[in-house]
């Protein structure tokens, strides 16, 4: 791991590009034993560029150095040996005025992943990064800080999305995120998957298959992330704009609790270890949510709070490492289990920390940035209730406790990933009263490629729209959603991709919904009608 705490030197100082040049005139290498260089031959930055967590003075900047991402030891095919990597922040694509420069150690440890935060940046604007390791140049990126706490900024574009199973469909929608150009994107969880090749099959069929065994140890996770970064467009998005990630289970093993697996696994405390370091060393993370290497069951400090001047406030939550096991077995139940008081989805730390942070709240939009699916679905149609365990619906005493706490705040949205599908609904504090108001509003992105080519339906046909009124919308396509928030409303554009198996598909509209301040609950402004004949599966 490298970090600025790390660096050996950092200059926050405006510089001209004759400085510049200077600076970037011995190329950083690394130092074998007796003092021999070990410059790399090929390319180190096959995995790009990212950023991430924007403050109003920095965000972090990261790339991971590997010659051969693939190689079987997860290693990159780069020395057992630290680099010192050069990386430069500048106002400008072309670096002519530098805003900040210095060095960090790439760590064979960290599989020599570089973290750098920076801070001591202007409020509000737009920067440029990039890195350098010998006569290599990294792909440059483009980030920004945020506002000022005390400023209330016109207007933020961001976009959300979760759930790309490499094998099950093209990257394309990664690339129309970032040919958006948002301020702020947000990855709502299942960014790599766990599954060994063909072990999980889109009904359209897979694209291209994972290259090794189903991820167990560190090596294993580290390949998997990389074929998934060595993705054009998913590079391409990381490259746009910052991001605010949290993982949901695949990222470790599917519909994992704590430390309980799906099914009984005595090593699967050393298999999140693995998953979890992982996930941090490939990921634009503080160093605030490091793990504790060699400390079984450490825990990646995840949940956290990203402002956005008096306009946004985002919570971004973590509903898998704190969590209790799943109710009932797991799946859709009648369980009244479910409704237990003392069970929760969040851990009492968490949820401590989200209550404190929503009564302190002064922010017009208090928006939490989360995985599984917040509003209740009911699938029986009759008078017992069966619903998700895995969901808040499985922890609906703690989802009544974050609701109640949005006394406190102007403006309550949920985001959410995980289902597949696109949704928006009301959330209540009585699901089962039609007559009971909204308290806030849920937005749920798609998946952007699992589950292959998608169909396009009408919203109301979905058997759950019967017995859940507030249910507003849903569509069964893959895609993202991209949303525009000011002081006014929050308008939401759910994105669809009419088929993944193959690349290049455009990104169309199929709903507009807005949420307007002070009035809870998405309001639709526009649908795609269905067309008139079938439209045929792409040849």
């Amino acid at each position: 791991m490298s970090t600025t705490g790390r660096a050996t030197r950092r200059t926050i100082l405006l510089l001209g590009s004759a400085a510049a040049a200077a600076l970037l005139g011995s190329p950083a290498i690394a130092r074998g034993p007796g003092g021999s260089t070990l410059a790399p031959r090929t390319d180190p930055f096959t995995l790009g560029v990212a950023s991430g967590d924007p403050s109003p003075d920095g965000f972090v900047i990261w790339t991971r150095l590997a010659c051969s991402p693939l190689n079987e030891d997860g290693r990159g095919g780069m020395a057992d040996q630290p680099y010192e990597v050069e990386w430069q922040v500048a106002a400008d694509d072309r670096f002519a005025g530098l805003a900040a420069s210095g060095t960090a150690w790439a760590e064979p440890s960290w599989a020599h992943s570089v973290h750098v935060e920076l801070s001591g940046l202007e409020p509000g604007r737009e920067y440029f990064y990039r890195f350098r390791l010998g006569g290599w140049y990294s792909p440059t990126g483009r980030t920004r800080t945020a506002p000022r706490p005390a400023e209330q900024p016109a207007l933020l574009s961001f976009a959300f999305m979760s759930c790309a199973e490499y094998e099950h469909g093209w990257f394309t929608g990664y690339r129309r995120v970032a040919e958006a150009e948002p301020e702020l994107i947000l990855h709502l969880g299942d960014y790599i998957y766990e599954y060994a090749p063909h072990y999980y099959n889109a009904p359209s069929g897979n694209v291209r298959d994972h290259t090794s065994p189903q991820t167990r140890t560190l090596a294993d996770y580290r390949r998997r992330h990389a074929q998934y970064k060595l993705d054009p467009d998913l590079q391409a998005a990381h490259a746009t704009a910052p991001w605010l990630a949290v993982p949901d289970d695949h990222e470790v093993a599917n519909n994992w609790a704590g430390l309980t697996p799906m099914q009984p696994d005595p090593a699967f405390p050393a298999r999140r270890d693995a998953a979890l370091r992982a996930y941090y060393e490939n990921m634009p993370l503080r160093a605030a949510a490091v793990p504790v290497p060699g400390v079984p069951a450490s825990t990646l400090r995840l949940f956290r709070r990203v402002g956005w001047g008096r306009l946004a406030t985002f919570h971004l939550l973590d509903t898998r490492q704190f969590r209790d096991d799943q109710a009932c077995g797991d799946g859709y139940r009648i369980c009244p289990q479910a409704m237990d008081p003392a069970r929760t989805i969040l851990g009492a730390d968490q949820e401590r920390w989200l209550l404190g942070g929503l009564a302190a709240s002064t922010a017009g939009w208090d928006i939490l940035g989360q995985q599984v699916f917040f509003s209740q679905r009911d699938k029986n149609p009759d008078a017992t209730r069966s619903t998700s365990m895995d969901a808040w619906d499985g922890y609906a005493a703690c989802r009544g406790r974050v609701v109640d706490a949005w006394a406190h705040v102007r403006n309550a949205v949920v985001l959410t990933g995980d289902v597949h599908s696109h949704w928006a609904s009301d959330v209540k504090r009585d699901f089962d009263d039609p007559h009971a108001p909204a308290v806030g509003s849920e937005l749920v992105a798609t998946s952007l490629t699992t589950g292959g080519d998608g169909v396009d339906s009408e919203p109301s046909a979905h058997p759950f729209f019967a017995n859940n009124p507030h249910l507003r919308f849903h569509n069964n396509q893959r895609g993202f959603v991209r949303a525009t928030l000011t002081a006014a409303e929050l308008t939401a554009d759910f994105l669809t991709l009419d088929r993944v198996s193959q690349p290049g598909a455009p990104a169309l509209l199929k709903a507009r919904f807005a949420v307007a301040d002070g009035v809870p609950g998405p309001r639709q402004r526009y649908l795609r009608p269905m067309p008139a004949e079938p439209v045929p599966p792409p040849a």
